[in-house]
């Protein structure tokens, strides 16, 4: 039997950013810096990191602490997160600011106003938390300004959802837990929570999640849809319906190839092989109830793909497409409750040709 490795868990840029602007501020009152230095969690917990970068002028000091995101796939694995801090206008409090490489925020919906440095809500409570102990332990106010900044972030970023959410120039400082969950994909999960609040910050009522890049240019040339109705859900059909419940629209589009749309009409709403693979007894079974040959049947059983059964079907005249888009519809509905007042679900071909589609319809 083969040894199952545990995967290692890892730190978010969040994390990072507090450690290094923790270490930066005792090095601009006390002139030394910590290293390593302590970034304390929201659950209590206070993992160490080694400075890759330790630097102190006259009126600053910054800390740049290298991001471990463990055996998470993260586009931010080995980025160093450097923090400037310098002295604050007293009575000022601490003030954030966007360095090289970290995006600026330009459209509403997002958890920081326009014009705020993509820095998100926990994050900032963390580091100023962690500067308000480091003041009170020298006996001054936390007034401080803090810029962070992530070389190369602004190239990283291009890879990300950041251009269309609206954050500009870089990446963002994200993490709630201060922990990366190997495979939890939270940051991708947290971009569609975002798009959905920037859509609907922009008064948008219909909006399209789709799985990847062809099946997103399908529907938005069906629909003419605006970049910032189209949800890059990737895998993730659940993560998007279910924040729909509480952030409702009122259309919805699905958009997926065939393959990741049969998944959702077997009912399962994380698309990635991992979760699930496509069960050709159940295509076998959807082409037999529509009235396909049990010979023609029993081929699709033993297809290698989903691709081949589709193709078996429609060299026989038949198309699978149009049922799978009923099921997979069905298991949206039900996900999304009362998130929308109307699905569509959209098969796409691996051409970019739609296969079949639904049409938008209430769910109730």
């Amino acid at each position: 039997m083969s040894e199952v490795k545990t995967l290692r868990y890892g730190w978010t840029t969040g994390c990072c950013a507090t450690a290094a602007a923790s270490a930066a501020f005792d090095a601009l009152l006390g002139g030394e810096f910590p290293d390593p230095v302590e970034a304390r969690l929201p659950n209590g917990g206070r993992p160490t990191f080694a400075l890759a970068l330790a630097e102190r002028g006259a009126d600053y000091a910054r800390a740049g602490i290298v991001k471990d995101a463990g055996d998470d796939p993260d586009v931010t694995h080995g980025v160093t997160v450097i923090a400037t801090v310098r002295f604050g206008p007293p009575g000022g409090g601490i003030v954030f600011r966007a360095g090289p490489g970290v995006g600026v925020a330009t459209k509403p919906g997002l958890p920081i106003a326009p014009g705020e440095p993509a820095i998100n809500p926990a994050p900032r409570r963390m580091i100023v938390e962690a500067l308000t102990r480091i003041a009170e332990r020298y006996g001054v106010n936390a007034d401080a300004i803090v810029e962070i900044s992530i070389p190369g972030g602004d190239k990283i970023a291009e890879k990300t959802l950041n251009p269309r959410l609206g954050i500009v120039g870089g990446l963002s400082i994200l993490g709630t837990t201060g922990i990366v969950v190997p495979f939890s994909c939270s940051a991708w999960i947290h971009s569609i929570h975002r798009g959905v609040d920037v859509a609907r910050a922009c008064g948008l009522k219909h909006l399209a999640g789709a799985t990847g890049a062809t099946s997103e240019e399908a529907v938005k040339r069906l629909h003419q849809l605006p970049d910032e109705a189209l949800i890059d859900m990737g895998d993730f059909v659940g993560g998007f319906l279910k924040y729909l419940r509480k952030h409702p629209v009122r259309t919805v589009t699905i958009a997926g190839g065939f393959a990741k749309m049969t998944k959702l009409g077997q009912g399962l709403l994380d698309l990635h092989s991992r979760r699930g693979e496509v069960d050709l007894d159940w295509l076998a079974n959807l082409a037999e109830s529509a009235g396909l040959a049990k010979a023609l049947a029993a081929r699709i059983r033993a297809a290698n793909t989903a691709m081949e059964a589709n193709a078996l079907a429609t060299d026989a005249g038949f198309g699978l497409a149009a049922g799978v888009a009923e099921a997979a519809w069905r298991t949206a509905a039900k996900a999304a409750k009362r998130g929308a007042e109307e699905i569509e679900i959209v098969v796409v071909g691996r051409d970019g040709a739609i296969l079949a589609t639904t049409g938008a319809r209430p769910l109730h």
